[in-house]
């Protein structure tokens, strides 16, 4: 099922943006784990919409109601399932869309895909919305990883071409992840942030909308976390992270770079430290090779494309009448979806590590 991810650990995602409601059903979690609801409410908060300016005016609780999987705090065995209702919705906003498939969405090729039976409504289950139980499963599963010292944070890296401070890929620590999602606009410089958040509000003001890269990084990875070839480290976060929408390029490490340097400047050399572990003294690889965990931080990074769903008029067809049409997208949309994609990348992140490192166990 396209809707199915992982081996050990299962994540399945069901729901349409403007359905009753959305969930996801989470098979294979290791038994006896508590999990702290508080703690995945305030990791959720971190993607819902609603909540500042450069963001949807759409507002929902995304507060998640456990049908099964838990008892008495811990998980049991049984799949955990959760289900988040869809409260604010605007279904005629869409109405139009039936016909006129709006530019840069998944709206015509679903339309095709599935004969016209697809739910075109916010974008049906090609929506954004369904990063709400992506982020529910990988908050339960960053709660198993951290108790096993594997910790998952991630940072807006760019935003129309404002950069933050990258991570230091080789001295990044658990506190300076954990420093980063305490704040509302997750970046490591702050005055970074606000030329960010002026780009956005510029875009906004001119009913247009802006794209950026999201970097993540993961501290305490054992060595030897992924598989050989298909089911390499890279190729399963790349996957999952593909999984969330206007995710348009994934890279690992020094990702494109490596193409402009001699295999002397890329290779990363070897050396104990003083408890007999060995690490590498830069990390150009980001943590994998071989498709393999090497012990050192993993990085990735994250490109999305600017918001398809903008007021400006764009060029499109009518699909009932086989001609030309124009459309200006109405409704409540993000002029910039980075922000809120953060918590959307630590959850994919999380969600495969964990399956790997229980796949590790069989």
């Amino acid at each position: 099922m396209s809707s199915s991810f992982g081996e050990k650990v299962k994540i399945t995602i069901f729901g349409q943006s403007h359905s009753e409601g959305i969930g996801v059903v989470i098979d294979g979690l290791p038994v006896g784990e508590p999990i702290d609801m508080e703690e995945i409410q305030k990791f959720m908060k971190r993607r819902a919409p609603g909540r500042n300016a450069y963001s949807t005016p759409r507002k929902e609780e995304d507060m998640p109601r456990i049908l099964s999987g838990l008892f008495e705090g811990k998980t049991c065995g049984a799949p955990l399932c959760a289900v988040i209702e869809n409260t604010n919705t605007r279904s005629k906003d869409y109405d139009k869309l039936k016909d006129l498939p709006r530019p840069g969405h998944g709206d015509y090729t679903a339309w095709v895909k599935y004969q016209g039976a697809n739910d075109y409504r916010g974008g049906g289950h090609f929506s954004g919305r369904l990063t709400a139980p992506l982020c529910f499963a990988g908050a339960v599963c960053m709660q198993i990883l951290e108790r096993k010292g594997i910790h998952v944070g991630a940072h807006i890296l760019s935003i129309k071409g404002v950069e933050d401070t990258p991570f230091h890929g080789v001295q990044i620590q658990a506190e300076e992840l954990e420093k980063i999602a305490q704040k509302e606009f997750p970046v490591q410089n702050d005055r970074a942030g606000e030329a960010m958040q002026a780009a956005i509000l510029a875009a906004k003001e001119k009913l247009d909308s802006v794209g950026g890269i999201i970097e993540c990084a993961v501290v305490g990875l054992p060595v030897g976390v992924g598989e050989p070839m298909f089911d390499g480290l890279e190729s399963r976060l790349a996957a999952a992270v593909f999984a969330i929408p206007a995710v348009k390029g994934v890279e690992f490490g020094e990702g494109f770079g490596v193409a402009a340097l001699f295999g002397s400047e890329n290779n990363d050399s070897f050396y104990y430290e003083a408890d007999g572990r060995v690490c590498t003294k830069t990390n150009h690889h980001g943590g994998s090779l071989g498709g393999i965990s090497s012990g050192m931080p993993l990085l990735l990074r994250a490109a999305f494309k600017p918001t398809p769903s903008i007021g400006q008029e764009q060029e499109t067809v009518s699909l009932e009448k086989r001609q030309k049409e124009t459309l200006a997208v109405g409704g409540r949309h993000d002029p910039c979806i980075v922000p809120r994609a953060v918590p959307c990348v630590e959850a994919a992140v999380a969600v495969t590590l964990l399956d790997l490192l229980c796949r590790m166990e069989r």
